[in-house]
């Protein structure tokens, strides 16, 4: 695995995080892609470093398609290669689903762009070199996408369409490269706890481990090692939508 090389989008904190550490602790070379905190994200490039791998750290918009095509073109540029991308930037506004003003339609928009325009930017930006390496790609949904549920419609609706996206380019990548779908449900993160607020937040926490099969929150690092057997060893499958959130979307549909 030395000298693989991956690009983790919106990889400098939570489980962008998480992944970029996982897969230098596995020997790859990590492109950690960020869009604001350039120390955060060097800080993450340096632990990958620290881990075992290699790192650099690159700032760009996903939603914006030259950022995308500069993004692919610094990985190629500092290894001359592409094995993987992981398209994990997203963003949400919080908004209870009751709310309907609570969305505006550049609130859409927005959500939009980087959820499912983002990773169809990268996704093509990064095509040739990932078919010149067979590689991989694993776009990061939300269990959101298939109950629901979430920070808010316009998130949830996001990735559901994400999952689709992602269907229809599995399809179109085959057979030099597959691609694949992480769907974490309950996260702890920072970006969690910021979003719902303190008090919010613990108490959707409990509720959540409360009503999954297996009585808990997920971690970063659950989801971490979950895209690393996508790109590693999951050799047969492509177009599939892994949840990673602790059964909850087999929970009773009286309970969720």
């Amino acid at each position: 695995m030395a000298e693989r090389v991956v690009i983790v989008t919106g990889g400098s904190s939570g489980i962008g995080e998480a992944i970029a550490l996982e897969m230098a602790r596995r020997g790859w070379r990590v492109v950690v892609n960020y869009s604001k905190s350039t120390a955060q994200a060097e800080g993450v490039a340096k632990a990958c470093v620290a881990a075992g791998g290699e790192a650099i750290a690159v700032r760009a918009n996903v939603a914006e398609d030259a950022d995308c095509r500069a993004l692919v073109q610094a990985a190629l540029d500092q290894w001359g290669r592409l094995d993987a991308l992981v398209n994990n930037a997203g963003t949400t506004k919080f908004v209870l689903h009751a709310d309907l003003d609570g969305l505006s339609a550049e609130d859409f928009q927005r959500i939009y762009a980087i959820n499912v325009i983002g990773p169809f930017q990268m996704c093509r930006a990064a095509a040739p070199a990932l078919r010149k390496t067979r590689g991989a790609v694993v776009n990061v949904s939300s269990l959101a996408s298939r109950v629901a549920t979430g920070s808010s419609i316009a998130y949830a609706a996001s990735k559901a369409a994400l999952n689709t996206l992602s269907m229809s380019l599995a399809r179109t990548f085959a057979p030099e490269v597959r691609v694949n779908v992480l769907a974490p449900g309950f996260v702890d993160t920072p970006w969690m706890t910021a979003g719902y607020g303190e008090e919010r937040y613990a108490r959707v926490r409990e509720t959540y481990a409360q009503i999954a099969p297996l009585k808990d929150v997920t971690q970063p690092q659950h989801q971490a090692e979950a895209v690393a057997w996508l790109i590693e060893g999951a050799a047969q499958v492509t177009g599939q939508i892994l949840y990673v959130d602790g059964g909850m979307h087999v929970a009773s549909p009286r309970k969720v």
